[in-house]
Order: C-alpha cells, then sequence, then structure tokens
C-alpha cells in the first residue's frame, strides 16, 4: 500500500486497503472505498471517504466520515466529528461538536458540546452539553 505525503497530510490512492492497523502521525485522507483491516490511529484530521471500511476502531483530532462508511469499532476524536449520511459505527466520543447526518446507525453518542442531528437516525443513548435535532 503506498501513501502519498503532503507537509503534514498523507493521501492514499482510491481503493486501497490496509492489512493491520495504521497510524499517522499527521493528517490522513482515504479515498472512497479504502479498506483498513485494523484500527486507526491519526494524530491529526482524518477524512475517510464514501463507501470505506473500519475493521476496529478509529482515534484522531478531528474526523470527517463520508457516505456509506462502515466502522466496526468505536471513534473517538480529541475535537470535532462530522458523520454523513448512511453511516454505521459502534460509538462516537467527542471533545467537540458531533454532526450527524441522516440514515447514520450509532450506538451511543457523547460529546463535551453540541450534537447536531439532521433528519431521522437510529442511535442509542446522545450524551451532550447540547442535543440540537434538525429536519425530521
Amino acid at each position: 500500500m503506498k501513501l502519498y505525503r503532503h507537509g503534514d497530510t498523507c493521501i492514499a490512492s482510491k481503493g486501497s486497503f490496509f492489512d493491520g492497523n495504521v497510524k499517522i502521525e499527521g493528517n490522513l485522507i482515504l479515498p472512497a472505498e479504502t479498506h483498513v483491516w485494523g484500527s486507526l490511529d491519526v494524530g491529526g484530521t482524518l477524512e475517510l471517504g464514501p463507501y470505506s471500511t473500519v475493521g476496529g476502531g478509529i482515534t484522531c483530532q478531528n474526523a470527517v466520515i463520508g457516505k456509506g462508511v462502515k466502522i466496526k469499532g468505536s471513534l473517538h476524536a480529541l475535537e470535532h466529528i462530522t458523520v454523513c449520511d448512511e453511516v454505521r459505527v459502534r460509538s462516537l466520543i467527542a471533545g467537540g461538536n458531533i454532526v450527524l447526518r441522516p440514515g447514520v446507525t450509532v450506538g451511543e453518542v457523547k460529546s463535551d458540546e453540541t450534537i447536531f442531528v439532521y433528519g431521522k437516525i437510529k442511535s442509542g443513548r446522545l450524551t451532550g452539553r447540547n442535543v440540537k435535532v434538525l429536519g425530521n
């Protein structure tokens, strides 16, 4: 598997796969249909492209998760998380805001700030300073 480096950001090519755990000190951009069979540990921001999969958990500074992604473990971010449509994830924990788009399936959601829910989702307990539901 080949990663391209641009400053402190690593970028993988579309359709890549990683067999095992991945640890990156800076930012990580994984395009559509990227598969990680283990866990992801990213020191900066993670951008996970549409229809990708992660076999374990994710830890990062910030996260943007694309449409249709499947994460078998939990996602823990020190700051903010944005989860796009139709994502499946075990749980979300963030020190900042969490944005949940329509069709998300998630277990427990914990935020030290605000949880924004746009549209209909399936979830367990939502725990945050504020929970704002926008749309149907």
